[in-house]
């Protein structure tokens, strides 16, 4: 994870430069703490991959249910780091000084793959499960005291994903050795991280960090060569975001 280590770096030290900084009156802000409502918009850099847990005999050749062998037996099966982006809303509502809730839809155009390594090196292939995914994160605030145009903050909740325009029928009429790998469309996540606000004059900007693990089993089983090995997939997210509001 150096890529979470190296985001988390860069974030407090972006906040610890607005924080140390200060040579004038607190900015405004655009007065959006002085409402108990209030909107925004924001953007994401998305880095995802899946978690595999295989099935006790996952090395096996895979054999239809007329006995033909279709593949042979397999050494691995990996999920590297997919990168995306994503545009979203912010509505935010205050419950009191220091506790916000807040939910912010967005638009993910993220892909993840899965690598699959045989005995038989022709057979080696890459499985790409292309989506656009419309999130919907519920997440709660917790606030530090602000310090200038500081301030610093823990945000925490639950999120539900829905696969945007998804054909699980494309490969009906395609060969074993040609399936897709497929998920469900519609799944739930935790999310966890830090932030800070920081204030201008007409706006706030806040750089945030979190993490998200899919609740459960996402995968579609099917009896196919690139499904079968596998017991169960998550889905593990580092998200970057700037939110504007």
């Amino acid at each position: 994870m150096n890529k979470t280590r190296y985001l988390l770096i860069a974030l407090l030290l972006f906040c610890g430069n607005c924080l140390f900084a200060q040579s004038s009156p607190p900015a405004w802000g655009g007065g959006a703490d002085l409402n108990d409502l209030s909107f925004g918009f924001s953007f994401h850099y998305i880095t995802s991959y899946y978690k595999i847990d295989k099935t006790p005999g996952w090395r096996n050749p895979y054999i239809d249910n007329a006995g033909n062998q279709i593949t042979d037996s397999l050494k691995s099966i990996s999920s590297p780091n997919g990168q995306g982006f994503a545009v979203g809303f912010l509505a935010r509502y205050r419950i009191t000084e220091y506790l916000e809730a807040k939910i912010s839809p967005s638009l993910n155009f993220a892909d993840r793959s899965l690598i699959y390594i045989f005995n038989t090196p022709a057979q080696n292939t890459i499985k790409t499960v292309q989506s656009t995914v419309m999130d919907i994160p519920l997440l709660v605030k917790l606030k530090s005291d602000r310090l200038g145009d500081f301030r610093a903050y823990l945000v925490g909740g639950v999120k539900y994903s829905l696969a945007v325009g998804v054909n699980n029928k494309i490969d009906a009429g395609a060969a074993l050795i040609d399936k897709v790998v497929k998920n469900n469309t519609g799944y739930g996540s935790y999310e966890a991280g830090i932030g800070c606000d920081i204030y201008f004059e007409f706006f706030k900007l806040s750089p945030e960090i979190k993490l998200s693990n899919s609740f459960g089993d996402i995968l579609i089983h099917e009896n196919q060569p690139y499904s079968s090995p596998i017991q169960k997939l998550t889905l593990h997210t580092l998200m970057f975001s700037l939110y504007f509001e």
